[in-house]
């Protein structure tokens, strides 16, 4: 008999994949010869500024660079990095210790359980949130312990709800704001509250901050090591994806505390090879370049929000108007679960979205639309959801 090929135990704790049906819808919209405007894709449409680019190209000429990197990344981009923490938050790092380059952001959230988690500990995971903390955790070994993101709460966490039993058992917590999904964002009061929950139950803080240079309105984001302590507890991500368009180059960085970041790094020289040369070498040309390239992208994505906001608004929905990132979390219309209104959108105006329960349970009745189309094709989005008669 052909012996049976079984996944890992850890595999099958994994959730299932909801978005294969809507994949599936969205191949079918397709061949049927539909227009699609996807509105699911969290990934920039806005090229990565020319001055990167050249950069790259440069470097990438060079033979140099065509060996393996090193695994903590060049320190020359590591003190770019730092420079850019000092000079956009006024924090100040060592870049030998507190800064740690990485494959995006994503590898490094993706890598941290496995440095520190073991078979029956707790992580605390917000929810909806980033699918990836909850795998992470689950693929180290890990029991994930959801934290609902209420919008009576601002979509932040009630930390101090959390059962004694559940913290006894933690060792880690993830945050993200600004927020993806929900697009929230916090202030500096909450980071202080955070920090201090992290070092009065000894937790590890990890901070998703992938989101904060693409903020609208003047608002400008905080960073959680701003708080006195922080760095007693905690590591903060950056990603240059989300910033300068950079989502196909992998790159990105950890700040923080030495001691987490060496945890994760023993992880990093087991498992990859760094970061290739000429993007590092790219990656501080972004972070010492011209920073008007940042504030020329969140004017594009605050007109598109504003379009998408304004227009659903107009034809009877009810939708906030997000501060930050380049997401509109939508509530979903009475009668309506998320799933079935984003088939709805699909099937019937060639519009795709993404279901809030993908985030996780606590983001049933809501949508996420990501803002990376073009403003005429929001425009024309909103125009065919006003067709649709709900």
């Amino acid at each position: 008999m052909e012996k049976r090929i079984l996944h890992a135990s850890r595999l099958r704790q994994l959730p299932p994949y909801l978005f294969v049906e809507i994949d599936r819808l969205k191949l079918e919209a397709v061949e049927r010869g539909m227009d699609i405007i996807d509105l699911g894709v969290g990934d920039p449409d806005l090229p990565t500024p020319p001055h990167i680019v050249k950069r790259m190209a440069e470097a990438a000429a060079d033979p140099r660079h065509h060996r393996y990197p090193s695994y903590e990344g060049l320190l020359a981009f590591r003190r770019a990095a730092a420079e850019w923490y000092r000079d956009r938050f006024g924090v100040v790092f060592d870049p030998a210790r507190e800064v740690l380059t990485l494959i995006g952001s994503k590898e490094g959230i993706g890598h941290i359980p496995l440095a520190f988690i073991d078979p029956g500990d707790t992580v605390l995971v917000p929810d909806p949130g980033y699918p990836v903390y909850q795998a992470a955790t689950v693929l180290a070994g890990g029991t994930p312990h959801s934290l609902p993101l209420y919008p009576s709460n601002g979509f932040l966490p009630d930390l101090e709800s959390i059962p004694l039993d559940v913290l006894r058992k933690t060792k880690m917590l993830f945050l993200n704001y600004p927020n993806n999904p929900t697009a929230a964002v916090a202030h500096m009061e909450f980071f202080v509250q955070a920090v201090d929950f992290a070092r009065r139950h000894q937790l590890i803080l990890c901070h998703d901050a992938a989101y904060s240079e693409i903020a609208f309105d003047g608002f400008r984001p905080q960073s959680l090591l701003e708080v006195e302590g922080a760095k007693e507890v905690a590591i903060e991500y950056h990603s240059l994806s989300k910033t300068y368009n950079m989502t196909g180059w992998r790159i990105g960085f950890a700040v923080g505390n030495a001691e987490i970041l060496a945890g994760l790094g023993k992880v990093k020289t087991n498992l990859d090879s760094g970061v290739f040369e000429a993007i590092q070498l790219a990656g501080i040309e972004a972070l010492r370049g011209p920073q008007d390239c940042v504030a020329a992208h969140c004017k594009v994505y605050q007109e598109r929000r504003d379009v998408l906001v304004e227009g659903l608004n107009g034809i009877g929905w009810n939708v906030p108007k997000p501060q930050a990132s380049f997401y509109v979390w939508i509530p979903v219309l009475p009668g309506y679960t998320s799933t079935n209104l984003v088939k709805r959108l699909l099937g019937e105006a060639g519009i795709v979205t993404t279901p809030g329960v993908g985030f996780g349970q606590h983001g049933e009745g809501f949508i996420r639309a990501a803002l990376t189309v073009p403003v005429a094709r929001i425009r024309e989005a909103v125009e065919r959801v006003g067709t649709l008669n709900f």
